[in-house]
């Protein structure tokens, strides 16, 4: 081998290795963007009875088929313990010791109850959930927002 031969080699060399460099510092960033170590578990208001079957009488009955689901879609429990649920009029029920485990469901009522893993209850003696339009709205304890489920006239963006 030359030493001409020899030189272009290494000139050859050091640039695939200085590429490398670059394209491995370039995708470093783009793969650590895509995991968040400050990243929330995934708590979602997954369904609501806002309409309480049967007749509106204002029964411990009734008021408990009034509910709103919230569901963890991650594997790892979530602590609930100061995070709130609440209506547009500003009613609010927040969350004393609760641990919602991973894949779980639990359903906040708006009667009285005993509270169970599955079935929280508001302990109130009238609805919250407007029929025809409200919003229930999910805050965390630092009164971040983690989810909001509207229904009636504020779904098509009317107000």
């Amino acid at each position: 081998m030359s030493a001409t031969s020899s030189l272009t080699s290494r000139r050859m060399l050091a640039t695939v290795l200085a590429a490398g460099a670059v394209i491995g510092a370039a995708a470093l960033p783009a793969s650590a963007a895509g995991h968040d170590r400050n990243a929330r578990p995934k708590v979602e208001i997954s369904a609501v009875q806002y309409d309480s079957p049967g007749r509106d009488d204002r029964s411990n009955r009734s008021l408990n088929k009034e509910w709103v689901e919230l569901t963890n879609t991650t594997r790892h429990s979530v602590n609930l313990d100061g995070w709130t649920l609440e209506d547009e009029s500003g009613r609010t029920y927040t969350f004393d010791h609760y641990r919602l485990a991973g894949r779980a469901t639990v359903r906040i009522h708006t009667g009285l109850g005993h509270d169970t893993r599955t079935d929280l209850y508001q302990d109130r003696r009238n609805y919250v959930w407007n029929n025809d339009h409200d919003t229930a709205t999910l805050r965390n304890d630092r009164d971040r927002l983690i989810d909001r489920e509207s229904w009636g006239y504020h779904r098509g963006g009317r107000h």
